[in-house]
């Protein structure tokens, strides 16, 4: 038996190019002798479809285009993943469902048992849970078909609550009474640098228990702030990787049941360094959002520091230099190093800039305001209303030329508030914004891996908002190494304040931190959406008061 897994890009809505998608992956694998054909959790409307689900025009044509993708499964089996209607008047009017799909026909459904709710997920919101299941048979197989967290049933709950798993029901153990011969699991499973490997582990495991092949297909591509990764397994019943299908690629990938079956296999193992997927999952956000809106062109604030520098190289990889406008704004404070830097940066990148000094618009705020802040020192409402004359200039261009201004802020930034809102925080986009500013230093590096695009001065300097005389990061904050080790252990482990362990830092320190990172909630409220790259990342997947106390 011959089977394909269809790793592609999907995109939210759009059901004609949706079909043509699947229907040009069902005549590639006809032509390879597939017998079957296996596509990605909710394909047909593209995932995730969020509030578009509660229309019920949306989901009629959701119908439609399954019939329509059935109607070319002739000589050839499909499943397709699609949202259906309950036909229990009582629940949820939604089940997330697979469709086998043969003849012109449905020939077998399957829905979603377990519903995640944490992190960017709320599933649970639109779809009913199923509570009976099934197998199917193609040529005498037994197909044990899941959809994405049924498989994931035995993750770890946290150990605080008293609970080893987070589920109560294996829909696995619930399918293996049937004695299938393959389990099939098809996803939507958004990229977290954080997950590579136990993402794999949790399908091996699986294989390994029950002793048969576990084929998964995951889609790639990028919607909104989500990044797919692609990487669609095939496991041997012992638990050897068969084949990984490519990370952000798209693909069709034909294989034979018995030779996996059998453990055949030349698959050697690739271990990833976080950073090059962390570099391709960003490259697939930028150049996804901007495709998928109609958008060609991006316009970024180069100010001569890190996480510009690595923005515009990201922008530039991804949309091509001349979709790429670079704006350096320099000030009263600014450095020479800073303008020349970032001068030598777009000039190795080709991309376009212009110079524009704010020191006219800056003198003309403080003439302007003098009446009325005469008996007050000068402080941080100064050295803000210099980057909101910043992103005034860079959504004038953007308005008259057509760009998407690109927001540089990274994770670190966000989570303690460093940044000026309606200034430097504008954007249409956070490209870095799940980034930690660390890990900023390792993308410039990465960047840098074949030859020295990012100038080095700009990787060496300390870091600095030039937004006064002689201003560094650490006058307000703690030195990031420091700063990313606090961040990480209270917003990726959620561990208490009392359990955060020193890493050369003080108590005061973490203290500190924390209440910045409470403080500024309402700014990551009114921020652009940021792309993820994390398991904890700021907007849908770490839902927080502003107004609290704790």
């Amino acid at each position: 038996m011959k089977i394909s897994i269809a790793q592609l890009n999907y995109k939210i809505g759009n059901f004609e190019g949706n079909k043509d998608l699947i229907c040009k992956a069902l005549e590639k694998a006809k032509k390879e002798g597939s017998d079957l054909v296996i596509f990605s959790e909710l394909c047909i409307p593209g995932y995730p479809p969020l509030d578009l689900l509660d229309r019920v025009d949306f989901i009629e044509k959701c119908d439609q285009t399954v019939r329509e993708v059935a109607g070319f499964c002739t000589g050839i089996n499909a499943i397709v993943g699609s949202p259906t209607f309950n036909p229990d008047p009582e629940g949820k009017k939604l089940n997330n469902s697979a469709l086998v799909l043969s003849e012109g026909k449905i020939i077998f459904k399957t829905n979603k048992a377990l519903l995640p709710t944490y992190d960017i997920f709320d599933e649970y919101r639109y779809f009913e849970p199923e509570k009976n299941f099934s197998i199917f048979s193609i040529k005498g197989i037994k197909i044990a078909l899941t959809i994405c967290e049924d498989l994931w049933d035995e993750q770890p709950f946290d150990n605080k609550f008293e609970k080893s798993r987070l589920y109560t029901v294996s829909p696995m153990d619930e399918l293996s009474r049937y004695n299938p011969d393959l389990i099939i699991n098809i996803s939507a499973s958004p990229f977290s640098y954080t997950k590579v490997e136990a993402k794999k582990n949790i399908f091996i495991s699986k294989a390994v228990k029950h002793k048969i092949p576990v084929i998964t297909a995951n889609q790639t591509g990028a919607n909104t702030e989500l990044i797919f990764d692609g990487a669609s397994l095939i496991i041997s019943p012992d638990g050897k990787i068969f084949r990984q299908l490519g990370y952000f690629e798209e693909t069709v990938a034909t294989f034979s049941l018995e030779d996996v079956i059998s453990g055949a296999t030349t698959y050697k193992n690739i271990v990833y360094e976080p950073v090059s997927l962390v570099h391709k999952a960003l490259i697939t956000g930028l150049r996804d959002y901007f495709a998928k809106t109609g958008f060609r062109k991006c316009i970024v604030g180069l100010s001569g520091g890190i996480d510009s520098a690595v923005v515009i190289c990201l922008a530039s990889e991804a949309l091509g230099h001349e979709n790429v406008k670079a704006l350096l704004m320099p000030s009263r404070y600014s450095s020479e190093h800073s303008v020349s830097d970032s001068i030598s940066l777009a000039g190795n990148l080709k991309a376009d800039y212009e110079i524009i000094s704010i020191e006219k618009p800056f003198s003309a705020f403080l003439e302007t305001l003098a009446p009325f802040f005469k008996e007050r020192k000068t402080d941080v409402t100064e050295e803000n209303i210099q980057a909101r004359i910043r992103a005034v200039l860079l959504m004038a261009f953007a308005n008259k030329f057509g760009y998407i201004l690109l927001n540089t802020s990274n994770k670190s930034e966000a989570a303690v508030g460093y940044g000026t809102l309606y200034g430097d925080m504008a954007g249409g986009l956070s490209v870095i914004g799940d980034v930690y500013k660390t890990d900023v230093y390792k993308l410039a590096r990465y960047i840098n891996r074949e030859s020295e695009i990012i100038p080095e001065s700009i990787i060496r300097k300390l870091p600095s908002a030039e937004l006064k005389p002689d201003q560094f990061d650490t006058d307000s904050l703690p030195e990031y190494n420091i700063l990313d080790s606090i961040l990480y252990q209270y917003i990726e482990l959620q561990k208490p304040a009392n359990e955060i362990e020193p890493d050369g830092f003080e108590k005061l320190d973490v203290d500190k931190v924390l209440r910045l990172i409470n403080y500024n909630e309402y700014k990551r409220y009114q921020a652009p959406p940021v792309l993820r790259i994390s398991s904890k990342s700021f907007g849908d997947g770490r839902k927080m008061p502003i107004v609290a106390k704790y």
